[in-house]
């Protein structure tokens, strides 16, 4: 498993405390920034890790800032990613087993680093159980395929 790793500065010490979690569990990550609290714009580290989870270099993503928000809806643009923002164990679980999520963001300012790194363990151990979900999962697929590379309808 490797997990592609990113945040904007209001998830970087978030970020950061995640990377020392994944370095003491042994588990493989790429780090695609940012490397500072210095103000940057979110989606070119959300983008440039969900096309990394898209392409398959990285297993699965996990993204920060201050809310979770703006990285998932950056990441969720990239043809392929199911990213979650989740903010309790329960979430992060259903989210892999139910959606088959491959990128979790988080908000720095909005969850601890104690419960934030429990949210990280829910979502890693977690296994997509496909089954009855199967069917929903491929209908999001099917959606994004109608839309990629396209604007809504009527514009």
């Amino acid at each position: 498993m490797k997990i592609a790793l990113a945040s904007d500065h209001g998830g970087f010490q978030l970020k950061e405390q995640i990377a020392a979690y994944l370095q003491e569990q042994g588990i493989d990550y790429r780090d695609f920034g940012t490397d500072s609290e210095e103000s940057v714009d979110y989606p070119d580290f959300a983008l440039a890790a969900a096309e990394a989870v898209a392409r398959g270099e990285c297993t699965l993503g996990i993204l920060c800032c201050g809310t979770g928000i703006g990285v998932a809806i950056v990441a969720n643009k990239v043809p392929g990613i199911r990213a979650a923002n989740c903010h309790d164990t329960f979430s992060a679980r259903m989210s892999r087993e139910h959606n088959n999520a491959n990128i979790l963001t988080l908000g720095q300012r909005v969850v601890g680093c104690g419960l934030a790194l429990d949210v990280v363990e829910a979502f890693l151990q977690a296994k997509y159980t496909g089954g009855r979900h199967a069917c929903r999962v491929d209908k999001i697929t099917a959606i994004e395929k109608k839309y990629c590379g396209q604007g809504m309808p009527g514009q």
